[in-house]
């Protein structure tokens, strides 16, 4: 009996000591999630990596999709339904006004305004606009930080905005207005309400941007490096030795090289270390561009869109009074979730941050989310490629209806697709193309665009599909929009001079199924880069690289009309309808910088005519060349993009025993090898 006692009281005392050291020790205190409190800071990382905590959180916690909205503001009595009044949103759309600079403005202003009349939601009218916007700029004297707005009551529906610190924004009698500033301290940004956006360097460009850096194996697995940010915006790279300690001078430091990188040089590492001070929030956007996965030690900022980004798939927070624990677990991540978190770094980088424009349109969008619901923008449409901006709502809230999504999801497309036909300014009804499609053994419908200037034939042959024309307005990118006669996800585009076999359609289909998010063809162009004239040009030539598929005779996804019609700018879309073999290089265009993929290209029997552009209004005839003049919009459409998109590629997919000799009866596209 005493026996068992002594037992009992051993185990009391060493469950005792046990909690002990887990209140106290420094280890467990890093791995430890945060709790959540009552005005607590919302929106960064909880813990440093959930493969190493699976033991010291509930599984609730590790499940969490992402950052749940706030429930309560801090930092003052205004949140969304007090100071925001959405009944001005008529039909639940956001309609944007902005105030026109007064004066000279700089830059970066310059370029706010420009972002925020080129966005979809803007109004040139301040009466039925939903949301009025007032830039600030960092040049503003403070004696005339007071605008006399006369629409301004109290703030009500304004939204002040400053991307760099503005001397304004402290001494500016805010009101019921939303913030939208770079950087803000914790204490004043209020969650749910407020945006806060990420600090710009000076010549952060207004569209486009620089690609992200990161390269496969770069560093080699294995080699963890360590980069430190320094106070004047350089940074200094280290190793990581369990014994370093690079941020002070508390622990031994590393024997290991070190390497001091100019203010320009972006880190070459895995893990860069951002101390917690408002300046050094610059550096947490240079990480994300090199691919480096930032490490803030106790930062003191709230963290860009975090209502919207789960920073926990792509950034790390550790208390900077606990080196060597951080460095410890640094060194014991998982290599498969350090190139998870650099990946989806590199993707944020892209999607939300790399210019003005996107970082204007991303704010637009979550304040167009609180107006729809918090079901316009699920967390995976925001968190994963391509990003919200290229998910319109409008469009839908399911992820299931995108072609971006399907591979995630474990889904297909549905097999049946729509066949689009274009009949241009001289075009004949396509009655020999039309019996084709419609043998197609997929085909659900066939939609006639006639947009010819004779009128269309009283009689179509009969099909086993239903046909159904549809009124054209001579434009060539009319084919591009989003009509609702389509009731499929997929569209086979065609012209009227088209030549396709029932058999080419077939296949075409089946492997368009596999690759949703591409744009499937028959025809292909190419584009190269032209030392000579010092600009972009593209050819029709036949070669074993292209880059472009004509969408004469392509398969892609409806939901792509709907981004061509909403989100391209109108002068795009104009340059397109002015020079009609420009509209294959738009549409290339928009669907290479939405999946940084190439196109797909099929097999298209020899005895078809040869690549060759829409049917040109006026032109004599077809031609297989673009012409002189059609290839300058190649350099207009990477301008108004921001870089070149498209990308090359020498796939092309083609049915087995296409060619080889054997029996006609095991080939299931046999009519491939007949005219």
């Amino acid at each position: 009996m005493q026996s068992w006692r002594r037992k009992s009281l051993w185990l009391a005392l060493s469950a005792s000591w046990l909690l002990i050291l887990l209140r106290v020790f420094p280890v467990l205190r890093l791995a430890e999630p945060a709790r959540r409190q009552a005005g607590a800071p919302q929106g960064w990382p909880r813990w440093l990596d959930a493969e190493l905590l699976q033991s010291f959180s509930q599984p609730g916690e590790l499940l969490e999709d992402g950052p749940q909205p706030p429930q309560a503001p801090r930092g003052g009595s205004c949140y969304r339904g007090a100071c925001f009044d959405a009944s001005r949103c008529r039909g639940g759309g956001l309609k944007v006004f902005v105030y026109p600079a007064v004066g000279p403005i700089s830059e970066t202003p310059r370029k706010v305004l420009t972002s925020i009349e080129g966005s979809r939601y803007h109004t040139a009218s301040a009466a039925e606009a939903c949301l009025l916007i007032l830039v600030l700029s960092p040049d503003t004297p403070a004696g005339e930080c007071h605008p006399v707005l006369p629409q301004w009551d109290g703030g009500k529906n304004h939204l002040v905005l400053s991307l760099h610190p503005a001397p304004c924004l402290r001494i500016f009698q805010l009101g019921q207005a939303m913030v939208a500033e770079a950087s803000p301290t914790m204490d004043t940004f209020r969650p749910g309400f407020d945006v806060a956006l990420p600090l710009l360097p000076e010549a952060h460009p207004l569209r486009g941007g620089a690609l992200g850096q990161l390269q496969q194996h770069s560093p080699l697995p294995g080699v963890a490096l360590i980069a430190v940010a320094e106070e004047r915006g350089g940074w200094r790279t280290v190793g990581t030795n369990f014994s370093a300690c690079p941020w002070d001078g508390r622990c031994e430091q590393d024997h290991g090289p070190k390497q001091t990188h100019p203010r320009a040089t972006l880190p070459n590492a895995t893990f860069c270390l951002i101390p917690g001070r408002n300046p050094d929030a610059l550096h947490f956007l240079q990480a994300l561009q090199a691919g480096c996965i930032p490490v803030l030690l106790s930062p003191r900022w709230e963290l860009p869109f975090s209502e919207v980004i789960d920073w926990t798939k792509a950034a790390v927070v550790a208390d900077e009074r606990l080196p060597l624990q951080v460095l410890a677990a640094l060194q014991e991540m998982p290599l498969t979730r350090v190139l998870a978190l650099r990946q989806q770094a590199q993707f944020l980088w892209d999607a939300y941050f790399s210019s003005v424009e996107k970082v204007i349109h991303t704010t637009l969008e979550i304040i167009q989310d609180r107006v729809s619901g918090a079901s316009a923008h699920p967390s995976l449409l925001w968190n994963s490629p391509p990003g919200a901006l290229l998910a319109l709502s409008t469009f839908s809230t399911s992820p299931s209806d995108f072609p971006f999504y399907h591979l995630q999801q474990g889904s297909r497309p549905l097999g049946r697709f729509s066949a689009l036909i274009w009949v241009g300014a001289l075009g004949q009804p396509p009655l020999k193309l039309i019996q084709a499609v419609a043998g197609a053994q997929h085909c659900a419908q066939i939609l006639v665009l006639w947009s010819s200037k004779k009128p269309p034939p009283p009689r179509w042959p009969e099909t086993a599909v239903p046909l159904t024309v549809l009124d054209g307005h001579r434009k060539a990118s009319d084919r591009f929009l989003p009509y609702s006669a389509i009731s499929t996800d997929a569209i086979l585009s065609l012209d009227a001079h088209s030549s396709l076999s029932t058999s080419e359609v077939d296949f075409a289909f089946m492997v368009w199924q596999s690759f949703p998010e591409r744009m499937v063809g028959f025809l292909t162009w190419s584009h190269f880069w032209d030392e000579t004239q010092g600009g972009w040009g593209y050819t029709g030539e036949r070669a074993n690289e292209f880059s472009m598929v004509l969408t004469s005779a392509a398969f892609y996804h409806r939901y792509y009309h709907t981004l061509f019609t909403h989100s391209l700018p109108k002068a795009l879309r104009t340059l397109a309808d002015e020079s009609p073999p420009c509209v294959d290089v738009l549409m290339n265009f928009l669907v290479a910088a939405v999946t940084k993929l190439p196109p797909i290209k099929v097999p298209y029997g020899p005895w078809h005519q040869e690549a060759k552009p829409p049917l040109v209004p006026g032109s004599p005839r077809l031609r297989s060349e673009p012409r002189p003049g059609a290839q300058d919009c190649i350099n207009q459409m990477a301008s108004g993009f921001g870089h070149m998109p498209l990308v090359s590629s020498r796939l092309r997919l083609d049915p087995v025993l296409f060619k080889d000799p054997v029996s006609v009866l095991r080939k299931k596209y046999r009519s491939l090898e007949k005219p």
